[in-house]
């Protein structure tokens, strides 16, 4: 179960801040996001070259 809002951070559950915790960064980097794009765009390009 959550804990309220206001919960003193010596009375939180563990659970809670480790879920807290994991959650404060992104899930994947931008970075990455946009190499996979340009990946892709460049197997368009070479693709469409070709044909």
């Amino acid at each position: 179960m959550a804990d309220p809002p206001d919960t003193d951070p010596a009375d939180r559950d563990p659970r809670e801040r480790d879920l807290q915790r994991r959650a404060d960064g992104p899930a994947i980097s931008p970075w990455l996001v946009i190499g996979v794009i340009a990946m892709l765009g460049v197997l368009v390009y070479v693709v469409s070259a070709l044909l």
